[in-house]
């Protein structure tokens, strides 16, 4: 699925099984709270704090996707073609970090 069809889906189910958006402040509290989530996966997962037993059946995928389908809420709500954004910004960081990352000894 694109970008642009993810949108429509997310736009066709608030449509079908929503009341409506809600508001874009509301889903920016929501977009964080689900980073949150995502990042206490990480973090005991693969980083150095253990993980609860309460997380270990916890889906990563599912997580992100929680972000990716606010990210498209609000996406739509704002009259943003991520699509059309996304492949812009892939281009300017193309351009912008090549040469940078091979460079980078760190990276080595």
């Amino acid at each position: 699925m694109n970008i642009e069809n993810a949108q429509k889906a997310v736009d066709d189910w608030i449509k079908a099984h929503g009341v409506r958006y809600f508001n874009e402040l509301t889903n920016m509290a929501q977009l964080t709270e689900e980073v949150g989530e995502v990042a206490r996966i990480i973090a005991r997962r693969y980083g150095e704090q253990s993980e609860k037993e309460s997380d270990k059946g916890k889906d990563l995928g599912e997580e992100l996707a929680d972000v990716m389908f606010v990210v498209l809420c609000l996406a739509n709500q704002t009259g943003v073609n991520l699509e059309e954004s996304f492949n812009k910004k892939l281009d300017i960081k193309t351009k912008r970090d090549h040469d940078r990352h091979h460079n980078n000894e760190k990276l080595k």
